[in-house]
Formats: structure tokens, sequence, C-alpha cells
């Protein structure tokens, strides 16, 4: 029977997506593996694959159309020997894009390029089924992989679902399911209405909100409302780093590598987190996971909102190595060219705010990480050395902000007093 394309979850994170461009168009044979379309995420334009062979006959949501939910239909797909007269009734039109105020659930993220028409089972293997099956199974709770299809080549029908049983929900699950939040609204405070007539005798623009700025938004609020935030705060004498720094850079410059004091920032981090296992961990609900690599997040500005680009396994490379990535990264980044798995993840993140002469600040914890560092410029000031004298030195300030319900005061502190040692010692970190 005709199948359903549905609009694919490119991240965990998507709830909707604008269906940027079509690359087929209506009576266009496509196979497993050809693109199909270009769908803008919240963070990036990425291309969409098809799983199954077939027909493409007919479009449901055209160029440009933003707001389209995930698992909405899309397009339909013909089989060899279908038509549209196949479908049962009308094709359903994908629904209009979800208002600020609408506290519907979103559907369940699908991973990205997952088959229309299936669901990946435990063993690896597509689980092919209608598009009436699937939604059966979604009420019922069956899961879908356990069952055998008496459909063409196998696909599971509603007929295979009037006998089944729905799987065994634990305790753990119903209770996340109970307290699962629809749409996160974007802030709390007067309403939209409210705001307009304060401001109706004054001049102004209003910008509409994309997918980027929402998610930020969401994410930022809950991670306010919801993470137990403490500060920690440390002054940092950048003198030998800097004097390092000069001295590797000369080297380098026959390679063309520039190492900035954000590439030392990130390997100091990175040996920190090795240094202090304990605060190399993450939030996950009902349980702390403690990573061995030590996986960190680097804050990027780009137009309109920011990335986190995560550089994997840190502790094990050179700063050279580094710095090559993360310029990479960055730019990328500010492209909107970076794939999911690229910005996802990590159990730490850095914040650097000193290239804009910011002395000091707090940084909110990008969930689940369990701690964020802020570091502000590094400055010309007066200190008082161990023998009581008063010299010059360039500091600068940081802030770790430590999810409480992941790292205790005392080891936030180790973490910090490691990041500081590294700094502070920049040889070491070569060693």
């Amino acid at each position: 029977m005709p199948t359903e394309i549905l609009m694919p979850a490119l991240s965990p994170t998507m709830e909707e997506g604008t269906l940027a461009k079509w690359l087929v168009a209506e009576g266009d044979t496509v196979a497993s593996g050809d693109l199909i379309a270009e769908i803008e995420t919240d963070k990036a334009t990425m291309e969409f694959e098809a799983v199954d062979e077939g027909t493409i006959g007919k479009i449901l949501v055209s160029e440009g159309t933003e707001g389209v939910q995930v698992n909405a239909p899309i397009a339909i797909l013909l089989e060899e020997g279908e038509s549209l007269d196949d479908v049962s009734g009308k094709p359903t039109a994908a629904p209009a894009p979800a208002s600020e105020a609408d506290t519907t659930p979103a559907p369940v993220s699908a991973p990205a390029k997952t088959s229309p028409t299936s669901t990946a089972a435990t063993n690896g293997q597509r689980v092919f089924a209608s598009p009436l099956a699937r939604r059966i199974a979604a009420d019922k709770g069956i899961d879908l992989s356990t069952l055998t299809g008496s459909g063409p080549k196998g696909r599971i029908v509603k007929a295979d679902l009037e006998t089944a049983k729905p799987a065994t929900t634990s305790a753990t699950e119903q209770t996340v399911r109970a307290v699962a939040p629809g749409k996160t609204a974007v802030a709390a405070g007067p309403s939209t209405d409210a705001v307009l007539k304060m401001y109706q005798d004054r001049d102004f623009e209003e910008v509409a909100l994309d997918g980027m700025r929402k998610t930020i938004a969401a994410r930022l609020t809950e991670a306010k409302q919801s993470i137990p935030h403490f500060y920690l705060r440390r002054d940092i004498k950048l003198d030998a780093l800097l004097t390092f720094r000069a001295q590797l850079n000369a080297q380098l410059e026959m390679r063309g590598v520039k190492l900035s004091v954000n590439d030392f920032i990130i390997k100091a981090c990175a040996l920190a987190l090795q240094q202090v296992p304990d605060a190399n961990a993450v939030w996950a609900g009902d349980r702390i996971l403690k990573l061995s690599p030590s996986d960190v997040a680097v804050a990027v500005a780009i137009e309109g909102g920011l990335f986190t680009p995560v550089l994997r396994d840190s502790d094990t490379k050179s700063l050279s190595s580094l710095s090559g990535e993360m310029k990479d990264l960055a730019g990328r980044a500010r492209d909107r060219k970076l794939a999911p798995h690229e910005y996802q993840g990590g159990s730490f993140a850095i914040s650097n705010l000193g290239m804009f002469g910011i002395d000091n600040f707090d940084a909110v914890i990008n969930p689940p990480h369990g701690a964020i560092l802020a570091v502000g410029a590094g400055t010309k000031k007066p200190i008082a050395t161990a023998d009581g004298q008063v010299e010059v030195a360039t500091v600068m300030s940081v802030t770790l902000s430590v999810d409480h319900r992941v790292i205790d005061g005392a080891l936030g502190a180790q973490l910090l007093q490691a990041i500081v040692d590294n700094l502070e010692n920049p040889m070491a970190m070569l060693a």
C-alpha cells in the first residue's frame, strides 16, 4: 500500500523543522539512499535520504514550509503498481505550525534517516509497518520489533496488532511519561498582548523567532529552572602561559599553526576532568553517568544564536590538533554545517567572552553537562607575591557553574583547582 514519508527527526531535540527544498518531484522514482529533500532544523540544514524505493506519488508539504512537526506526513511514496487511488481517503496534509501557546506534547523523535515505514528493532534489523499499524502500536505501547508481519513483503498491518500485547513498562518509564512536559514555554512573564500594548506608542521592529532562537530560549529557561546551579570563582595568573605560548607559536610558525589562549584552556579543562574523574559526569534523569574520555564542548557565537561543538577525547590530543579541530568546528558552525553528533554530548563546556573584553560572568549549564567554565579577559593587575612584594601580573577571572545534582562543592573546588594548576603551569600539560 502507499507509504507516507514522514518529517524526520534529525536531532534528539528537534520537534519541528522547515522543509527547505525538495530534491525530487512528483512522479520521480527514488531508491534507498537517494537524497529527496533538504530539511532545516533549529541548528542546521541537512539532507534527507529515502530509505524505501518507489515513486513520489504526491508531495504534501511545499518548499519553504516552516513549523512542520516531526513525524508529520510530507509526501506519499508509491510502490510498483500502486496509485494514489490506493490511499484510503485524501492524503493527510501536514499540520499547520504550532503556535507558541500550543502545549500539545511533541511526537517522539525518531533517529536520523529512519525509514518512514519502519522503526529500528533491537537487533539492528528494520521493521516494516503500515502507517495505521504504527499508530495503533504507539497507542497500545506495542514493540513492533516483536511482531511478524502478514502483509506484502512481511509488512506489519492492522490485523497483526489485534492480538498483540503491549510491552511491560517499568515504573521508571511510567513516571517519566507522566511528568514529561509538552513544549516548554519560551519564557514566563507578561503575555505577548500585554507587552505589545505596553509599547504601542513607541517605534519598534518585531523580530520573529527562528528555530534556533526558540530552542535556545526553551533550553536555557529549562536549565535555569531545573538545574540547581552554584558558582565557584578563581583568578588565574597567565604570565607563564603567555610566555610559553609565544615560544611554541614561534616554533610552529613554519607549520602554519598559531595556538590561542583558548586552545590551552580546552586542554587544561580536558586534563582536569581526568585528574578529577568524579567530576567528569552528566545528569541522566534518575542517575549520573561518569564518562571516561574528556569530551569538552566550546560555545561558538554565530549570527542569531550559538553552537557548542564538542571536541572528543580532548585529553589525548595535542595542542596543535585541538587548535586545528576547533578552527574547523567553529568555521562550520558559523556556516551551520555541523552534523548533530558534532554538537551533542560532552560532559563539560567552556564559554569564553574574554575576547569581547568581559572581565567575568556566570554561564548557564548546558544540560546534561555537569559544569561549564565561564572565561573572562586577561588583564594587568597588581598582585601580592609570596614574599609580600607587589607586582603586576596578567590575571584572568573564571567562574565554574556547577550542577549540584552531579558535583558537590568540594568536588567542584577540586576540579577548578586542577584547571588553575594546569593553566599556571602550562609546560606540565605536555608531559
